[in-house]
């Protein structure tokens, strides 16, 4: 049965060696993707509806905080990058982001009392601080949090591993906090947040805040990471950070992914922030929204073991080109839905929402997979230029951009609906208490057809092309990181014709120019061969490796006994680093 449990997973060993160490790392994918969902869902609506604060206003909170958070960004990731300590570069800084973020979520969902129509300033300059400080604690946990992971799962198939219970504990984050904040707004009384909710939400971000901050918590006190004391660290000024983001310009398979990863957050993103008007203004069916994002968070799930299949059989790109037109679908068929009074009764309108929360999510899962899977690998790449281990930096150069750009969209996204004529909020109802047949213009709804269809499936195009174009297999991955170590271990190392033209098209580089390809003239150099089949061999120095095992109170038991059963042609090494006789 735990065979069976393990294939579903995509892990391949035991439960307790191998699985409990990657559910103990994704424990944090819990508040990583809980909180930044129910902020998707809920946060722009609380702004405009709850607090009564003008689309474009709204818009500019969130454009402010995400132009922090992209600052922030490489801040962080240069600071791990460079962190010396018994406890490893990144684990303590989720520690240190917990009560950050757990207090930052109370006060995002507390209103107190603020009305964006009276007191407009006074309200954007409230959430907007209260914002900024969840990006930072976000910041704080999530940077160290990924650049964590090419460390702990060094190996090709590992990450995917690794990504494939990450996406688990990504769906226990997300759609139970989607289910709690539903139930309290449900208990009292609301589809959706709107006029007289600032109590449920409050409560729904005290509750959250309680859950994110104890799983936060295990993936602190149960990760291990080897120490940093060691670390070398250059001189750092501002020539210094130039320098470091050059080399991250420079990788052409970071340029790659960061280009399809870019338009495929801007196509969700307008999607997304656009949905919940969506549904109560055009479908006319707010009712239905926890049953829509219900169902979108089901085959969102259901669509992992494709995913992984697909990835584990043809590479990482191909969960990518199948999966993602139905993405494309469901921005489609928001077209085919206009507002009637007989929306809420219609089986038709009905099936045609559901629809979109079939093939939105399923499909969109694609790109978001690949993506997933792809980022760590571009450390490696990046190591093969510059003869270092950079994943903080490479992580947030990628948010840097992202995040200043998805600021940016926001503010698009409302500003389009407001100059096409929504009204939401305050404004409608005291529209509606006059006029209670009033319908949103053409105009109105136009906006938000531009914002939940046009501008997503274009977007969701350019990332299907710029998919098409990243060129990094398996294969080639692992004869990087087998000449990277090779060199570690050897000081140099010889690479045939072949190897250098891999090296060359995956960096972007001349091999001549890249790390790999300096000081290779010494007597001691090694080649990079494949084994009978076909595969390359990544060197591992046994001793460092056994000293790094000793060193963590966990393995001790395991040492004792592998070195019984695999590892008896490396004995004298494994007796030397171990400092015993038998």
């Amino acid at each position: 049965m735990e065979q069976k449990i393990l294939k579903l997973i995509g892990v391949k060993g035991t439960f307790k060696k191998d699985v409990v160490p990657m559910m103990n790392y994704s424990s944090a994918n819990i508040t990583t993707s809980g909180a930044g969902y129910v902020v998707s869902l809920y946060y722009m609506k609380f702004l405009t509806d709850v607090i009564n604060l003008p689309l474009e206003w709204a818009g500019l909170v969130t454009t402010v905080a995400v132009v922090w958070d992209a600052i922030t960004d490489p801040l962080m990731g240069i600071i791990t990058d460079r962190t010396r300590s018994k406890y490893g570069k990144h684990r303590r800084y989720i520690l240190w982001g917990m009560p950050l973020l757990c207090l930052s979520f109370i006060l995002m969902w507390n209103g107190y009392g603020f009305d964006g129509r009276t007191e407009t300033l006074k309200t954007f300059l409230y959430f907007t601080g209260a914002y900024m400080l969840y990006k930072t604690a976000y910041t704080i946990i999530d940077i160290p949090h990924v650049a964590m992971l090419p460390e702990l799962a060094p190996d090709y198939d590992l990450r995917i591993q690794y990504n494939s219970v990450g996406y688990i504990f990504n769906s226990f984050g997300m759609f139970p906090s989607f289910f709690l904040v539903s139930a309290i707004l449900g208990s009292f009384g609301f589809d959706t947040p709107q006029a007289g909710a600032q109590k449920p939400m409050l409560i729904a971000g005290l509750i959250l805040a309680a859950v994110y901050g104890l799983s936060l918590f295990i993936t602190f006190k149960r990760v291990r990471e080897k120490p940093s004391l060691d670390l070398k660290v250059e001189k750092f000024d501002f020539k210094a950070l130039l320098k470091e983001y050059k080399y991250v310009v420079i990788n052409r398979s970071f340029r790659q992914y960061f280009f399809m990863s870019l338009t495929y957050n801007i196509a969700t993103f307008f999607y997304t922030t656009t949905l919940i008007y969506y549904i109560e203004y055009v479908a006319k069916l707010p009712s239905m929204y926890t049953l829509f994002t219900t169902i979108a968070g089901a085959f969102e799930a259901a669509s992992f073991p494709l995913n992984y299949a697909l990835t584990i059989k043809f590479g990482k790109k191909k969960c990518g080109t199948i999966v993602t037109p139905l993405m494309i679908a469901g921005f489609a068929v928001c077209l085919f839905m206009n507002p009637t009074a007989e929306n809420e009764t219609s089986i038709i309108w009905k099936i045609l929402l559901m629809a979109t929360a079939v093939l939105y999510p399923f499909g969109k899962s694609g790109l978001g997979y690949v993506a997933q899977n792809i980022l760590p690998d571009i450390s490696d790449v990046d190591e093969a230029i510059t003869g270092r281990r950079r994943e903080g930096v490479i992580g947030t150069f990628n948010t840097f951009i992202k995040k200043t750009v998805s600021g940016v969209m926001s503010s698009v996204v409302m500003f389009i609906l407001g100059y096409f004529g929504l009204v939401v909020g305050d404004d409608l109802k005291d529209i509606l208490a006059v006029n209670p047949d009033f319908q949103q213009s053409e105009s109105a709804l136009l906006g938000v057809r531009i914002c939940i269809t046009f501008i997503p499936i274009t977007f969701t195009l350019i990332s299907l092309f710029l998919l098409h174009r990243y060129k990094m297999t398996k294969s080639e991955h692992t004869v990087i990181r087998a000449a990277i170590a090779t060199k570690h271990k050897y000081g140099a190392v010889k690479l045939t014709g072949e190897q250098i033209e891999i090296i060359e098209n995956i960096s972007g580089q001349k091999y001549e120019n890249t790390w790999l390809g300096t000081g290779n003239n010494s007597a001691e150099a090694c080649t990079v061969e494949p084994d009978e089949n076909g595969e390359y061999q990544i060197l591992i120095d046994i001793e460092n490796e056994m000293k790094k095992i000793r060193n963590s109170k966990e393995g001790k038991k395991a040492v004792a006994e592998e070195t019984k059963d695999s590892y008896d042609e490396n004995l004298e090494a494994v007796k030397k680093a171990l400092g015993e006789d038998e």
